[in-house]
């Protein structure tokens, strides 16, 4: 459970603790549970059982209910795209992409700090060379959140929940042949974007890992062999490519 929601939790208990102590205080109310009057026990007794209701259900609610999931074009931040991939990581069918895509934003984050720790070391930070390396790790990097927002777009407008559910009756219902099949044949093409994404970022990673071993073996500071360098030049034909489309 994250922190939100454990604050969250322990305020619902500490104000539900407070509201029964303040009603059922002798002397406070005049609240109390086996006092002479039937009235005050009655009304002691529903307080207690109107808590433990509300502590049940908020508990359940903060605990185990999804969030709702947050509109794509309001993630900014990775732990807010973190969040979003987390809503739909029980969802059927699905659980091995957005496992692997909750895997790639930790990875990407691995690598960066790493990339940014040997060009410190190779370079100073106001040097050429420095300055083109880390304007194309940042430039790839936007690539890998971009592809990361292209698979929440596509989950945010298909129902898993409702494919989830056709798929479950089919046999009992009988649909015809046809109907299943164009059933099917839209969640697979929804499935091949979410797959397609995947890939990309993929790639993303494994030209980092070829950037990286790239500058441990670079011989010279001079900015002019940064821009020949193999990785480098298939990193900026990748990020041009991508800006001939938009997701």
């Amino acid at each position: 459970m994250d922190n939100g929601r454990s604050l969250k939790l322990f305020g619902l208990v500490g104000g539900v603790a407070i509201l029964n102590t303040i009603v059922l205080s002798p002397g406070i109310l005049g609240v109390e549970i086996g006092g002479e009057s039937v009235l005050e026990t009655a009304s002691g007794i529903t307080l207690l059982a109107v808590s433990f209701l509300v502590l049940l259900y908020g508990s359940y609610a903060l605990l185990f209910k999804a969030p709702a999931a947050a509109p794509v074009k309001k993630i900014v931040t990775r732990e807010d795209f973190i969040a979003a991939l987390n809503h739909y990581r029980n969802a059927k069918g699905l659980k091995k992409d957005i496992s692997l895509a909750l895997d790639q934003l930790e990875r990407i984050e691995k690598k960066k700090l790493t990339l940014s720790e040997v060009l410190s070391q190779r370079f100073d930070q106001t040097e050429i060379s420095y300055k083109k390396f880390a304007s194309v790790i940042h430039e790839v990097e936007k690539l890998f959140y971009l592809n990361i927002r292209g698979i929440l777009n596509q989950l945010s407008v298909f129902d898993v929940s409702g494919y989830a559910s056709f798929a479950s009756q089919q046999k009992s219902a009988k649909f015809s042949d046809k109907l299943v099949k164009e059933k099917n044949d839209l969640y697979n093409e929804y499935l091949s974007y979410v797959t397609g994404y995947l890939g990309a970022n993929e790639e993303i990673l494994l030209k980092l890992d070829k950037l990286l071993l790239e500058i441990s073996l670079l011989n010279s500071a001079d900015y002019r062999d940064v821009e020949e360098m193999p990785c480098m030049k298939e990193i900026d034909l990748l990020i041009k490519q991508t800006k001939l489309y938009k997701h």
